[in-house]
């Protein structure tokens, strides 16, 4: 599907579902990494994720489409445009637009940060540390005993 296309599709949603002319561009947009789509405010066109109509096809497409047209037709009229706003939630259900998008990427887990574990000499004192730190420099806080790395 070309940039023309999804304009052309976008401006037959919004005329089917709003009852209202869609007036500006729809574009791919592969940088969007996490999102199905954006409006912007400035330009007023519509920018959608590629991967996502790729990898969950038409009907996704539309869902996105629909929920970027109403911040669109909102932020036109004046209205409440931002996802926690009455007038957005509202148009959303009269449009049967989705509120959100399905994930595109997996979460993924971060490595466990290395922990070091460092020990009073004096007093037995287990300190544990995300950053590595120099034993010769700082000292127990109970007892100022020396530390050693465990």
């Amino acid at each position: 599907m070309t940039n023309e296309e999804l304009t052309r599709l976008i401006k037959e949603i919004s005329l089917t579902s709003f009852h209202k002319p869609f007036q500006h561009e729809g574009v791919f947009n592969f940088r969007l990494r996490t999102t199905g789509g954006r409006y912007l405010l400035r330009s007023h066109n519509i920018e959608i994720n590629p991967s996502s109509y790729e990898k969950f096809g038409y009907e996704e497409l539309e869902g996105i489409i629909k929920h970027e047209l109403c911040h669109y037709h909102l932020h036109i009229e004046g209205r409440g445009y931002k996802h926690r706003d009455q007038d957005f939630r509202e148009l959303l259900k009269e449009t049967g637009s989705p509120r959100f998008c399905s994930l595109l990427e997996d979460k993924k887990k971060k490595p466990a940060a290395k922990l070091y574990v460092y020990q009073c000499v004096a007093c037995k004192t287990n300190y544990r540390r995300k950053i590595r730190m120099n034993t010769d420099r700082y000292r127990c806080g109970r007892c100022s005993g020396k530390l050693t790395a465990q």
